[in-house]
């Protein structure tokens, strides 16, 4: 089962949060406020914290230009993973990534089963690396941001998490692109 290693030194991860919503401004971003609420309390910094449309194209520029940062380790971005057509989230970042991590939009249906039922078939949660980045695209709702936080991302992110985590393999995400 999984568990944290107390033997082990926690480190922080710093994280850009990307708010996907043409109505929400900082002020009404209950989403974005409850992921740096979550992100700070763990112990991990906000790197950035930005409020984009849905509009594919700007989302994926925005990601490709924090992957290119190498002041952040995460992207999580809320909004715009439902089936509408307004909602291109989940393409913006599949137009990025190098990989996608599959298994993460299926323990996120699992963990939403759990909370709202089969209402969890609506969500197109998706993750992935690219540039040696991860990136997280979760749904709009200040729930889902909780529960993918507090169940998938929480212990994902913390470098004590056994039997693995993402941190642990930060330095060979980009193996690929050394091998060039």
């Amino acid at each position: 089962m999984s568990r944290i290693d107390e033997t082990k030194q926690f480190i922080p991860v710093r994280i850009a949060v990307l708010t996907v919503s043409d109505t929400r401004s900082i002020d009404t971003d209950k989403s974005g406020d409850t992921l740096v609420s979550r992100i700070e309390g763990d112990g991990h910094q906000v790197a950035d914290r930005k409020i984009l449309p849905d509009e594919r194209r700007a989302i994926a520029d925005q990601l490709r230009a924090w992957c290119a940062d190498p002041q952040i380790d995460v992207v999580i971005s809320t909004g715009g993973t439902g089936l509408t057509g307004r909602d291109v989230s989940v393409e913006a970042h599949r137009d990025v990534y190098e990989k996608e991590i599959d298994a993460f939009g299926t323990v996120f249906t699992i963990v939403s089963m759990q909370k709202i039922g089969t209402s969890a078939v609506q969500s197109r949660a998706t993750g992935g690396v690219a540039n040696g980045t991860y990136l997280f695209a979760l749904p709009g709702s200040p729930g889902a941001c909780k529960d993918a936080w507090d169940e998938i991302l929480r212990k994902q992110l913390d470098f004590r998490h056994r039997p693995c985590n993402f941190v642990e393999i930060f330095p060979r995400l980009s193996e690929s692109q050394r091998r060039k």
